[in-house]
């Protein structure tokens, strides 16, 4: 139980210097020092700072995919629950690279931009399995590739304008043009059989 403790512990220090200061500015020895342990002890449990990220976002990617699929929404057919489900996943994955990495960083590494997409891919792979696992969607056969084209589209779409937008504003206008021009003719590709 005393590993699970300082593991949480590590979790919640990174969590909090990552969002104040972000990824790229934030050391192994100041995770420490707020986690009030050695930093030797973060490398029993965590092989790198990024291992570190990887387990915080996915803990915050998880318990936001669980909550975006369970929400109950009154009589909306699939088309239209698909519609809020993707929007709601760029803005989670928009959220993560700003919150947690900070586009700087994303912007600038090579390595970020590697994590990034892995990190995606991960992502893809959850709602995939989430979407095909909700009850009274259709299940047809290619239903999940038809899914993970529509969520590989509005990611990269997503990302592209991410990468470019030069301020909050930019990006907020992009969403919308996104999910007013683009999003609609996405989700019907991919529900129609």
């Amino acid at each position: 139980m005393e590993a699970d403790k300082i593991k949480d512990s590590i979790k919640r220090a990174a969590q909090d210097l990552f969002r104040k200061f972000g990824y790229h500015k934030t050391s192994v020895n100041e995770i420490a020092k707020r986690a009030k342990i050695a930093k030797a002890t973060i490398y029993k449990y965590f092989e790198s700072k990024e291992a570190i990220l990887h387990v915080l976002l996915m803990d915050y990617i998880k318990l936001s995919v669980d909550e975006l699929i369970n929400t109950d929404i009154p009589e909306m057919d699939e088309e239209a629950h698909l519609n809020n489900l993707i929007m709601k996943t760029c803005r989670l994955s928009y959220t993560v690279c700003n919150e947690f990495i900070g586009w700087d960083f994303i912007r600038e590494s090579t390595n970020s931009q590697d994590f990034l997409k892995n990190l995606s891919n991960e992502l893809e792979d959850l709602l995939v399995m989430s979407f095909t696992q909700l009850a009274g969607i259709r299940k047809h056969e290619t239903y999940p590739q038809r899914l993970r084209f529509l969520i590989k589209c509005s990611k990269s779409i997503v990302f592209s304008f991410a990468f470019t937008s030069v301020s909050d504003s930019d990006v907020r206008k992009n969403f919308v043009s996104f999910q007013k021009e683009i999003l609609p003719y996405l989700v019907k590709a991919a529900i129609l059989v």
